[in-house]
Formats: C-alpha cells, sequence, structure tokens
C-alpha cells in the first residue's frame, strides 16, 4: 500500500479503488468544534504533480486556523442555501423547525459534516480548494457542501454536485460566479 506525507496533517494512504485519492486518518478540525473528520487529496498522482502536496498544505494550514467564530461568519450563506432549497420544493411540515429558524447561525444544528475534499481546480485558477461534504436537514439527496479556496475564503455553498466553483457547475466566466469573484488573495 502506498502512501504520502503532508507537512500539515502526516500520513495519506492512497484509497484501495481510486489511484489519484490519499485518505488521512480521522483528524480534528477547528472549524467544526475539534469533530474528527478525514482528510482526501483528490486527483492527485504523485509523479505527476510535484506542488501539489505543498500547495495542499499551505491551504490545509490557513483552513486549519479557522475556528467556530469562522464558521459562524458564513451562517447566512448556509441559512441562504436552506431557505433557497425550502422555497423551491414548497413548505412541508417535516422542515417545520427549518422554516422557524430566528438567527441565521442555528443553521448549523441541521448540519453534519463527513469529509474534507482537497483537489485543484482542472482549469482556469488552477487552485487548490477544499471541499467539505456534510449531510443537511433540508436536502437528504444531495447534501451541502462548503468549499475554500486555498483555504482562504469560502467560494462555494451549494449541494455535491462534483463541481467546486459555481462558474464550473454553470458554465459561466469566474467574474460571474458571486462568490469566487469575491476572492481576495
Amino acid at each position: 500500500m502506498k502512501e504520502i506525507n503532508s507537512n500539515i496533517i502526516g500520513k495519506l494512504i492512497q484509497n484501495e479503488r481510486f489511484e489519484d485519492w490519499w485518505e488521512s486518518s480521522q483528524m480534528e478540525i477547528p472549524f467544526f468544534d475539534n469533530q474528527k473528520m478525514k482528510i482526501t487529496f483528490m486527483d492527485f498522482l504523485p509523479e505527476d504533480n510535484k506542488e501539489f502536496i505543498k500547495e495542499a498544505d499551505d491551504a490545509l494550514k490557513l483552513f486549519l486556523e479557522k475556528s467556530k467564530s469562522d464558521r459562524l461568519l458564513i451562517s447566512n450563506l448556509v441559512h441562504k442555501n436552506c431557505m433557497d432549497f425550502l422555497n423551491t420544493i414548497g413548505y412541508d411540515e417535516a422542515d417545520k423547525k427549518l422554516w422557524e429558524i430566528k438567527d441565521e447561525k442555528e443553521i448549523w444544528k441541521f448540519v453534519q459534516p463527513n469529509e474534507i475534499f482537497i483537489t485543484r481546480r482542472p482549469y482556469e485558477d488552477e487552485d487548490i480548494y477544499i471541499n467539505i461534504n456534510c449531510e443537511c436537514d433540508w436536502e437528504q439527496e444531495h447534501g451541502l457542501q462548503l468549499v475554500f479556496r486555498k483555504g482562504k475564503q469560502i467560494t462555494r455553498v451549494s449541494q455535491i454536485d462534483g463541481h467546486i466553483t459555481d462558474a464550473d457547475a454553470y458554465d459561466k466566466p469566474d467574474s460571474e460566479d458571486e462568490l469566487l469573484s469575491e476572492f481576495k488573495e
């Protein structure tokens, strides 16, 4: 079994099914109150991309410095995702607690983070993105993803759809992607 090493998270083991996936052991994530999660480097073959680990480590270092207070700063975006979904499907008694949220920060009671994926955007900026896959009470089928460009700043809040930017998902220029276009180096 092959392994690689990250200066930030230590040893990652190559996934048995996907040769370009490398998985860490469970580690505490301060952004989610130290909940333990696995981190996976995706779309990475060490022989093809010598800079990936260093760039991933740089992004992880910044992301792992984020705490609950940073999470609460994006509550409005997660709450908006929830309400947009609920407004689309219409009122259902089963979603009553979600409709009754008074403080946007309460939305986190309905989000269960599962796993973190680190990947490089294959075109445009080709930066490293941290993609956190979550289950959520309002979108049981597709869940919720929170994406941070370079580990610095949230650039996407959406259902889990295989895309790391709205620009990529909807085939539009980065300048028309609301959160991505707000990214500051």
